[in-house]
């Protein structure tokens, strides 16, 4: 697939709130599904669905904790140390209200 089709991709999935507030949520640490659903005030089913489009798209990966599942970033999608951003590769997605940049390559 074609770097610009993945990057529409990746942004098309971090469109939705709720689905952007859980990657903002994993920046700081990886979390249990209970704690991010109680965090955001999201009911269990449809939290399931944007937890699968976001492990589909390959932003987060999900591993057990003994009953408890923990979600983290995946290792593609890096935290940056300065401001409150994520480099999905192809862009710099800003948490922090300045503007997303293009990777220069």
């Amino acid at each position: 697939m074609p770097e610009a089709a993945s990057c529409a991709d990746a942004l098309k999935v971090l469109a939705d709130e709720t689905r952007l507030a859980v990657v903002e949520l994993l920046m700081e640490k990886p979390r249990h599904v209970g704690e991010m659903m109680e965090t955001l005030d999201v009911e269990q089913s449809l939290f399931s669905h944007h937890l699968r489009i976001l492990r589909d798209a390959g932003l987060v990966t999900s591993e057990r904790d003994g009953k408890a599942v923990l979600y983290r970033l995946a290792p593609d999608v890096k935290p940056v140390r300065r401001g409150k951003a994520i480099n999905l590769g192809c862009c710099l997605l800003s948490f922090d209200g300045t503007s997303t940049e293009k990777r220069a390559d």
